[in-house]
């Protein structure tokens, strides 16, 4: 989508490999659960793409994109509370037995600023 910037970040400090580190992020017990809404919602576009096409309505194309995005925002929703559960957690936990309070700090800033663009 226009304006919006992509970044891949780790929810660990260091560079290693998840897959070789046995590392999972907090949606990987969901992983085939959000691939499935996320193909509903990629069905959901194709639609609109198709509205468009064929000149539909305006309301009804405003009517879908209402849907889409609400389902979007759902799954965004689920993401972040994952993060929170998972990554954060785990990040507390590791700045417990290391005396390291600025990695949750850095985990906390993180969750934030994805909160925030989630709201703009």
């Amino acid at each position: 989508m226009e304006g919006m910037e992509s970044t891949v970040t780790s929810c660990c400090d260091d560079a290693e490999d998840h897959a070789d580190a046995g590392h999972t992020h907090g949606y990987g017990e969901q992983k085939q659960a959000y691939l499935k809404r996320l193909r509903r919602i990629e069905g959901q576009i194709r639609g609109l793409q198709r509205m468009v096409d064929e000149d539909v309505y305006c309301i009804d194309i405003l009517t879908q994109v209402s849907a889409a995005t609400k389902s979007l925002r759902s799954v965004s929703l689920a993401l972040v509370q994952d993060h929170l559960r998972h990554c954060v957690a785990e990040a507390a936990v590791q700045a417990d037995h290391t005396g390291r309070a600025d990695i949750v700090d850095a985990k906390v800033a993180e969750a934030t600023a994805a909160i925030g663009r989630l709201l703009r």
